[in-house]
């Protein structure tokens, strides 16, 4: 008799024994596929959030850029950084600039004045006000011809091989480009310019504005293949 119950206790400890195991087993289980559905979560966030400035809007946005350089002139973008006060990047919708409503003349502060003096080349600032009554664009280069003093000889001068960028200019401001010059004191292959004629980008009327340095002649390099008098983009 005793031995029947000392067997039926030692087979209630086996199966109490058995359940606990399969009760914890239940448990790892478990817990582990919650952990597994956790981190697919946060994986997926991860995935999902790309960093300020990344991915199609940028990619798009730089593309309408390209589009409205081509469209004005054929630059690209460059910045625009040596825009004057008063313009900056083109937004869209806006009118590129006309002949009619601008004003062009060279800048004498100080700064701008180039140096006939120094052997070799040298800068000049010219400024385009923008005279409308609202916003402008302007983009690209602008037409630069030079009328001699000897018999009105014309020189269209080259571009150089600079980039610029759509530059939006407000009514009443102006924005600027800038021509490299090669000066001569020499009195043989010069040439004296009386006037310069300046022409918007995608405009047939030109603004005819003084040479301001009659004093001061440049090496006459008209069929020169890379002459060192050009004209820079705008902006």
């Amino acid at each position: 008799m005793r031995s029947n119950t000392t067997a039926r206790t030692a087979r209630r400890r086996t199966l109490r024994v058995a359940a606990a195991a399969l009760t914890a087993a239940a448990a790892l289980t478990l817990t582990a596929c919650n952990g597994a559905e956790t981190g697919g979560t946060k994986s997926a966030g991860r995935a999902d959030t790309a960093p300020a400035g990344s991915g199609s809007s940028s990619d798009s946005s730089g593309g309408a850029q390209g589009s409205d350089a081509k469209a004005e002139g054929g630059s690209e973008s460059g910045g625009g950084q040596g825009a004057a006060e008063g313009s900056g990047r083109a937004h869209a919708g806006v009118e590129r600039c006309r002949t009619e409503n601008l004003e062009a003349a060279f800048a004498t502060g100080e700064d701008a004045l180039p140096d006939a003096g120094a052997g070799g080349a040298t800068t000049a600032t010219i400024v385009l006000m923008n005279k409308g009554t609202s916003s402008c664009k302007l983009s690209g280069f602008p037409g630069v011809d030079l009328t001699s003093i000897n018999g009105g000889e014309r020189w269209s001068l080259a571009r150089s091989s600079q980039k610029g960028s759509p530059v939006e200019v407000e009514a009443g401001q102006s924005t600027e480009f800038t021509l490299n010059l090669a000066f001569t004191k020499e009195e043989k292959g010069f040439y004296q310019p009386a006037w310069v004629e300046v022409t918007p980008p995608n405009e047939t009327e030109a603004l005819k504005i003084e040479w301001p340095w009659e004093n001061d002649s440049l090496v006459d390099q008209r069929g020169a293949t890379h002459p060192g008098t050009f004209v820079n983009p705008i902006g």
